[in-house]
Order: C-alpha cells, then structure tokens, then sequence
C-alpha cells in the first residue's frame, strides 16, 4: 500500500486554513502535494484518473493522521511512504515531491517509482 502524507494537519478548520492559503499566499503555502493535486474545487481529475489506474492500493493522510495511525513523526512532509505489513518504508521523500512543477511531473516521479519497485 502506497501512503501519501500532507504537510498539513486534519480537520475542518485546518482545511479552511489551507485553502485560504493557497488562495491568499500560493507562493508560502507548505504542501506542494496538496498544492499540485487540488484545486479550490477538489482533487484534480486528472490525479483522480491516475490513482485509480495504479494497481496498488493507497491511502491519503495528514501530518497528525500519519502520527496518530503510525506513530510516525519528525520527517519531512509531504511524503509517500509504501507500507508493507507493519513496516513503513519512505518511498518518495518531500525533496522530491517538493521539486514537482506540476501535476505531470508528479504523475511521472510517482510512475517511475512504481516502475523501480515491481
């Protein structure tokens, strides 16, 4: 199981909060994975479309979410680590999220890391 982690806290408030952010201070806003794959409106269709076109199962989490359900704390956020069992392994680490564009290039970072691991 693939598990993409924010860089962001759970929550009604924090979403508000973000979504403000990005509105407001794109530039300062903290999560490029949150950053590329929605807008105002929602998950892009395009991420959705890809997602679903992965044969591995996967999960979305925040900051405190991945805390709370791991005990995983004081790495580098966003993330995606591959879970196996109990095990979590980093799979794609922030750098690299961090250094996408945009949404192809994350698209492309992710199928090249699923390429690697089969």
């Amino acid at each position: 199981m693939f598990v993409f982690v924010y860089n962001a806290d759970s929550g009604l408030f924090n979403t508000l909060m973000d979504v403000g952010h990005r509105l407001l201070s794109p530039q300062t806003y903290p999560c490029n994975l949150c950053a590329i794959t929605y807008s105002v409106t929602g998950m892009r269709r395009e991420w959705s479309r890809f997602l679903r076109s992965l044969t591995t199962p996967f999960e979305f989490l925040h900051r405190d979410e991945l805390r709370e359900r791991y005990g995983i704390e004081g790495v580098v956020l966003p993330a995606v680590f591959k879970r196996d069992g109990e095990q979590m392994i980093m799979w794609v680490d922030a750098e690299a999220i961090n250094s996408c564009q945009n949404l192809d290039d994350l698209i492309q970072l992710v199928t090249d890391k699923v390429q690697v691991s089969r």
